[in-house]
């Protein structure tokens, strides 16, 4: 997610966005508060992307997905508006986007050393309420720009527009403690959802604090066992390794990490080691390669991030790894910042030796398997 300087100004304009409008109203006091806060450049003009070659002709067959995405979301802090983040992947030959609202962003804050924490606690319903208000918003802009969203990985092959969304959701803070709002997501069209994000919760243990529960709390087991009965993936991004490991002995599908990566040696609290990358990969699921480079600002790093790509190849093997490239959350480290890019990103893996059938898989193709294999609960074959 979003590192401190983006994400001080998303939290702050969180609450101040109107359901199915591509704009935001603020009062004049936060306005004046989010007009403080340094503003995320642009990223820098990329070098050139193929219009033809291998890697196009790749992309034209293969299923290209993105595992954690808000773009477009916040004026501020986004490198695009929704529809031209649609154009850009429609020019990369993207499919399907995760579109990812944030539970707990209205109570995240900034620490003297800038590391994003729960500032205070909610107030009751407050997270539930600021969720919604994303969803419904994400919906109406996706309407808007002629990007529709579905309810399943293979709806998104239907007739129609070349890219579509899925809903998720980043940290169950909306639940305050209740199963019953798990079936409430899946009946509002939200087909992944993130345990945990910057703020310990009802289910567990998160990466950037120090642990309360241990690990996966009863409540949290529940949760999965509800998310894997309704077809709901369960993203264990940001969770501690004794919350990941409780949930890989819970789970009956594969479960998603869907944005780190490998630790580098940054000594960044969100990278993980390759012993938590294999109980991802030790239920069939996945983990989301994140375009990130400490104290890097500005610019694309296509070779940087097919880097963080190869690291993780090497842990858990080629069938375990995907796309998760954060977009228009990660703020100025951002090495990968527009899905026109899609297709060099595909040029960089081939280039470094990944055959085909491999680089398919790792754009898209093992997402899709993981989906496909938990949303057959209500789409059966």
């Amino acid at each position: 997610m979003c590192r401190p300087g983006c994400f001080e100004s998303w939290s702050r304009l969180l609450a101040a966005v109107e359901p199915g409008r591509n704009e935001i109203h603020l009062s004049r006091r936060r306005f004046l508060a989010a007009a403080a806060v340094p503003l995320v450049a642009a990223a820098c003009a990329p070098t050139a992307t193929p219009t033809s070659g291998p890697a196009q002709d790749l992309l034209a067959t293969a299923f290209s997905f993105d595992l954690h995405s808000h773009p477009g979301l916040f004026k501020r802090t986004s490198n695009d508006t929704l529809a031209g983040h649609r154009r850009a992947a429609e020019a990369g030959q993207v499919k399907l986007i995760n579109f990812t609202a944030t539970s707990d962003a209205p109570v995240l804050g900034l620490t003297a050393r800038g590391a994003l924490y729960a500032a205070r606690e909610p107030a009751a319903g407050e997270l539930y309420a600021s969720m919604y208000r994303q969803i419904d918003t994400l919906i109406g802009w996706c309407a808007g720009a002629d990007l529709p969203t579905v309810r399943s990985v293979a709806a998104a092959e239907s007739p129609g527009p070349p890219v579509r969304g899925q809903l998720a959701v980043e940290g169950c803070d909306f639940l305050e403690g209740r199963l019953d709002r798990v079936q409430e997501a899946f009946d509002r069209g939200i087909r992944s959802l993130q345990l945990v994000h910057y703020r310990i919760n009802e289910l567990g243990d998160i990466q950037t604090a120090a642990p309360i529960h241990g690990g996966l709390t009863d409540f949290g087991r529940a949760a999965v066992k509800e998310m894997n009965r309704l077809g709901i993936i369960v993203d264990v991004a940001h969770a501690t390794r004794a919350v990941v490991a409780g949930v890989a002995e819970t789970t009956t599908q594969p479960i998603v990490l869907s944005h780190t990566d490998i630790e580098d040696g940054s000594g960044w609290a969100r990278f993980i080691s390759r012993d938590h990358a294999r109980l991802v990969a030790g239920t069939g699921g996945v983990i989301g390669a994140m375009p990130i480079m400490l104290g890097r600002r500005g610019g694309d790093d296509i070779a940087g991030y097919a880097r963080h790509i190869a690291r993780l190849v090497d842990a858990v093997g080629i069938d375990h790894v995907a796309i998760g490239t954060d977009m228009d959350g990660i703020g100025p480290g951002a090495i990968y910042t527009s899905y026109a890019r899609w297709p060099s990103l595909a040029a960089a893996l081939l280039d470094n030796g990944y055959g085909r059938d491999d680089v398919a898989k790792i754009v898209g193709g093992n997402a899709r398997r993981v989906f496909d294999k938990a949303q057959a609960v209500f789409r059966p074959s």
